[in-house]
């Protein structure tokens, strides 16, 4: 196991306590554009994963457990006994597994945009993205990206937003950006999801490739107590394509709960 990370992380608005765990390559800021709603409901807590924005970079190999284990640090640092947890695509796997080793902290979970019950083509497909990567380089494989994350009406409106996330992936040190990758494409929630007790809401978007309807409603069906939203005309990028609308489905859900802000 390696070493816990004391990942840097941000504490705004006031309520029920809510974690925000982002994906690969990315930190905590591609919650902005939900953060305007949600700090209205809530203490929300967004940190950036082990080498990725502001926190430390470590040495070593890690796995899903240590991303696990420094978000538990991030909890104990904030002082908060029990929290709502959210995460999108690699947080989509880093917040379920957390509910599974901690099922006493979780009051609600979201897990948006990610992946479980790959076929050996949905598998295939991911590792050659990795491989790619690995022979071209990860700026070489951007378009790809690119392609993945956004629907082309939002490339063409909003270049911006589009070239900050990729400078993001550019400026996120190579091997870290390799290691979660792999973490993402090797990880299989599937067969453990049953375990998770909170209440969860499992949203992604309809033209979303990797993490696709039909994948989600496999998460859906495996959790006991939870609601799939599939939001039209959308890919992976929901954070920051739809981050108002990703905000308010989760006010929703988790107000529904009867553990919501207030609770």
């Amino acid at each position: 196991m390696a070493d816990v990370i004391d990942c840097d992380y941000t504490v705004e608005g006031a309520g029920t306590p809510l974690f925000l765990i982002h994906g690969i390559g990315a930190a905590r800021d591609v919650w902005r554009f939900l953060t305007p709603a949600l700090t209205k409901n809530f203490t929300v807590i967004r940190y950036d994963l082990r080498g990725h924005g502001t926190s430390p970079v470590p040495d070593g190999d890690f796995d899903l457990d240590d991303l696990v284990n420094d978000l538990e640090r991030v909890r104990e640092r904030t002082g908060f006994e029990q929290a709502h947890f959210a995460g999108h695509s690699l947080g989509g796997m880093i917040a379920p597994a957390y509910a599974r080793k901690h099922p006493d902290r979780v009051k609600s979970l979201a897990v948006l945009s990610t992946a479980a019950g790959r076929t050996e083509d949905d598998s295939a497909k991911v590792w050659a993205v990795v491989q790619a990567m690995e022979q071209n380089g990860v700026e070489q494989t951007l378009d790809t990206l690119i392609e993945r994350w956004y629907t082309d009406a939002f490339i063409k409106a909003h270049p911006d937003i589009v070239r900050r996330r990729l400078e993001q992936v550019v400026n996120t040190n190579t091997d870290i950006f390799m290691k979660v990758f792999r973490i993402y494409a090797g990880t299989e929630m599937l067969p453990w999801l049953h375990e998770i007790k909170a209440p969860s809401l499992v949203l992604t978007g309809e033209l979303d490739g990797g993490c696709n309807p039909r994948l989600n409603k496999l998460i859906a069906d495996a959790i006991p107590n939870s609601e799939l939203v599939i939001l039209p005309g959308l890919k992976h990028a929901l954070l920051l394509e739809a981050g108002e609308l990703v905000a308010q489905q989760m006010i929703r859900f988790i107000t529904s709960t009867g553990v919501g802000p207030s609770g």
